[in-house]
């Protein structure tokens, strides 16, 4: 078989959290529907993402000493066994996922040592021979249509018959077994349950705990079955959250269970996290509530009905901060528990394909 005939093996780079991954996942179909065969690259805090992700064939897991909030200390041994085993998968194009601030030039140079033959990526930074595609990003896409673009520098287009919206393979698993105890059996679930996730992986992208509980107390007042998650190390927050009003669910799920749990539900209430991306890739409506350190026209949840909460001009705007720069959270701690629950009254009784509505606190219908 000459390298002509050869099936073209390309590699999909995104080293960051969940929430990056789910949203590169357009992009990785529009990889796996034009080339033969797609793996995915990712660190240990992107993986159960990715291993969600419908067009990967193989996940690979690296964690980058370049990349994430605590990166590991440089190590030869695992930089030179990654190398190792991208030669011998002999990928011919390497696609490099980041977010703006990030570079992948350093990824760009482990990709060139395993001999990829053309790696494409966007880079703000002079990347000398690192690069055969160095591409700009334009102005004003969401990080979904972003990953989307660059796939197309890669030579990748989505067909026809897909939306482009944010996806997760099938079948999901079956929701825990707490949960069906608090929602019972049947077709009632989606009118009836409210998944509220209080935390964050970003310390000034989540809501304050006292806050978080009373949206709990309000929705449930409502009439809601409040169904509260986290992860293990949040354990403490959602029991204090979920209180004697909702369920607790925190450290009982997986990612792939969590996304059980939301599809289950009416409506999410989330910071901006990714289990907002979770929520909207099993086509849940979500209220996010959104600190503006980064941009909501790049970052807020892709293609469901949607209301954003939050001052948007507060003094944290833009900032990337991990910890809430200002006295007291504002942008976040100005949202009431009337505030939350009329914006989940209105989605889970928006008629669907609504219009996307102008404003600063806006709902979004369902793409045209």
């Amino acid at each position: 078989m000459t390298s002509a005939e050869r099936p073209v093996r390309v590699l999909a780079i995104r080293l960051d959290s969940d929430g990056d991954v789910l949203l590169t996942g357009p992009a990785v179909r529009a990889l796996a529907a034009t080339y033969d065969q797609v793996d995915l690259l990712v660190s240990s805090s992107g993986l159960q993402a990715a291993e969600l992700l419908p067009g990967v064939t193989e996940t690979l897991l690296f964690d980058a000493p370049w990349s994430g909030a605590e990166p590991p200390r440089v190590s030869a041994k695992a930089v030179l066994d990654l190398v190792a085993g991208l030669v011998a998968r002999r990928y011919q194009l390497a696609v490099i996922f980041t977010s703006f601030h990030q570079s992948p030039l350093p990824m760009a140079l482990l990709a060139r040592l395993a001999g990829v033959r053309r790696i494409v990526a966007v880079s703000e930074d002079y990347p000398g021979s690192l690069l055969d595609v160095r591409h700009r990003r334009p102005p004003g896409l969401h990080e979904v249509e972003a990953a989307l673009d660059l796939a197309e520098q890669a030579g990748a287009v989505l067909p026809v018959e897909d939306d482009g919206l944010l996806a997760v393979r099938r079948p999901l698993p079956a929701v825990p077994q707490r949960a069906e105890r608090a929602l019972g059996a049947g077709g009632a679930w989606r009118q009836r349950s409210v998944v509220l996730h209080p935390g964050a992986s970003v310390p000034a992208r989540a809501p304050l705990p006292q806050g978080a509980r009373a949206v709990a107390e309000r929705l449930a007042h409502d009439g809601w079955e409040v169904l509260v998650t986290g992860a293990a190390a949040e354990r403490d927050l959602t029991a204090y959250v979920a209180g004697d009003h909702a369920t607790d669910l925190g450290g009982q799920t997986s990612l792939a269970e969590l996304a059980a749990v939301l599809e289950s539900a009416a409506c999410a209430v989330v910071g901006n996290t990714g289990p907002a991306h979770l929520a909207a890739a099993v086509g849940t409506p979500v209220v996010s509530l959104f600190a503006p350190v980064v941009p909501a026209d790049r970052w807020a949840p892709y293609g469901v009905p949607r209301l954003l909460l939050g001052d948007q001009g507060a003094a944290c705007r833009g900032t990337r901060a991990r910890a809430c720069p200002v006295a007291g959270h504002p942008c976040l701690a100005s949202v009431t528990p009337e505030q939350v629950a009329d914006a989940v009254a209105r989605l889970t009784y928006l008629p669907p394909r609504a219009s996307a509505a102008a404003g600063g606190n806006r709902a979004e219908g369902w793409p045209a």
